[in-house]
């Protein structure tokens, strides 16, 4: 982050500052939410939840090297030498100081939001555009109201492209989002059935995703999944061109010849509007084709040629917990996929774990959240799809999980175990384990199946 004056913070918020302070030339290089990880010389930005108030840590957050905090109501004192800015939310304050602060840089942002890859097009397009450009990109989760503003107050003059994430689970959320971002380029992955608890119907969740033109950049670049039959309907009816990417006749960015060592990568042949490259993706599946492909797009929009984009795809390395091959001793693999799941990224890794080498494939599956009353059926189509599979072993943990294991097992899956907690399977886990083994494990965020990589990590050894 570039320094900000205390003059511009409370020109940005429209604040009023509070106490003795006065130094309006004063500055701060960071700002931080989270009084537990406060760098010195930061602005603290206390934000109120359901369950907390950040307004009980200022003191805390300030002694703890703080220059200063955002406030929404006055204090019965104020520390000495520290200065304090009255806002009336600071929830829209750190909205408006990141609108505010973007405006200082005159770089393109490109936005990718979509059911299902977000987080993986943003690590595949950003490693591509890092081979000619230097890139800002969204770390970790950080693709919501709290996230988004706190990734685009850490641009800096070096950046010259921001490649954001943005994530969502109720209408409106993307609105507000675009609102922040005003993205000159937008991705849409594909609409599926993740948090359709909360709008009923992919339909619905379609409408919610294409919020994000909303405040789009006039005539803003397009590049969607045109084998998404939703996202299909799109063409000619965005605010500026569009591009359409996938394995199907005719369309604008084409992959085919795919073909996968099923160990580390999968490689392709891709059509462009401007030549032919065959290209090597570092990851397992054949889902890996749309990121590749709309990376492929993003970079030909900012001129790169396709040897360059072909090398930034080899650079690809996907976040933590979303597909990570941990090979370890005895030809022991374990796909770690812990991160979040839903039915279309469940179906893919099974896939994945399906053509791997190995001798012998277990399937670690959980609940899938917030798919409503649609929870049961979409569970028992993950047990029909894996009873489609060669994978030898299934063991399900959850509640939910109960309809995968339903299902698998009706469907001959050769061998089924099922546990209502993830303490109950990790005995069993390790009776399963053998030389030659592979392991898929995979659920929702809220499971905490890291839990389970880590302790099939504990019992194995580095290969």
């Amino acid at each position: 982050m570039e320094a900000l004056t205390i003059r511009e913070i409370l020109e940005a918020v429209n604040g009023r500052l509070l106490g003795d302070f006065n130094d309006l030339d004063a500055a701060v290089t960071k700002v931080e939410t989270d009084s537990r990880t406060i760098s010195d010389g930061a602005l603290f930005l206390p934000l109120n939840g359901e369950r907390f108030d950040g307004h009980a840590y200022i003191n805390a957050a300030l002694e703890g090297g703080a220059a200063g905090c955002l406030t929404q109501r006055e204090r019965e004192s104020y520390l000495p030498g520290k200065f304090y800015i009255k806002v009336d939310s600071t929830h829209r304050a750190l909205r408006d100081l990141a609108v505010w602060y973007k405006h200082r840089f005159d770089i393109p942002v490109v936005a990718i939001t979509g059911s299902v890859g977000k987080t993986t097009t943003k690590d595949m397009v950003a490693a591509v555009l890092s081979e000619k450009y230097e890139v800002l990109k969204t770390e970790g989760n950080k693709n919501n109201d709290i996230g988004l503003p706190l990734t685009l107050l850490r641009l800096e003059k070096k950046h010259q492209i921001a490649v954001l994430e943005l994530g969502m689970n109720h209408a409106g959320e993307l609105d507000y989002l675009s609102a922040i971002a005003q993205p000159d380029v937008v991705l849409i992955t594909n609409i599926g059935d993740s948090h359709i608890e909360n709008f009923g119907s992919r339909e619905k969740i379609f409408e919610a995703k294409c919020e994000i033109f909303h405040y789009a950049k006039p005539g803003a670049y397009a590049i969607l999944n045109g084998d998404d039959p939703l996202l299909a309907t799109l063409r000619g009816h965005t605010p500026g061109d569009a591009v359409f990417c996938g394995s199907g006749e005719g369309l604008d960015y084409r992959a085919s010849e795919l073909e996968s060592d099923w160990r580390s990568q999968v490689s392709c042949r891709v059509d462009t509007p401007r030549g032919t490259c065959r290209m090597d993706i570092p990851a397992l599946g054949e889902h890996m084709i749309y990121p590749t492909l709309m990376a492929a797009a993003v970079g030909e929009r900012f001129g790169m040629k396709l040897e360059e984009i072909a090398a930034g795809v080899r650079n690809f390395a996907p976040t933590k917990m979303r597909m990570n091959i941990l090979n370890r001793a005895d030809n022991i693999t374990i796909l770690d996929d812990a991160y979040n799941a839903n039915p279309q990224s469940m179906r893919a890794a099974i896939e994945v774990l399906d053509g791997y080498t190995g001798d012998y494939k277990i399937a670690v599956l959980g609940d899938m959240f917030e798919l409503g009353p649609l929870a049961s059926v979409l569970h028992t189509g993950v047990g029909e799809f894996l009873g489609r599979s060669h994978v030898d072993c299934l063991v399900a943990v959850g509640e939910l999980a109960k309809h995968i294991y339903d299902a698998a097992a009706a469907q001959d899956v050769p061998e089924c175990h099922y546990f209502g907690s993830k303490e109950e399977a990790l005995p069993v886990l390790e009776k399963l384990l053998r030389p030659g083994t592979t392991v898929l494990v995979k659920a929702s965020r809220g499971m905490e199946f890291e839990s389970i990589v880590g302790y099939l990590k504990s019992i194995t050894r580095e290969g």
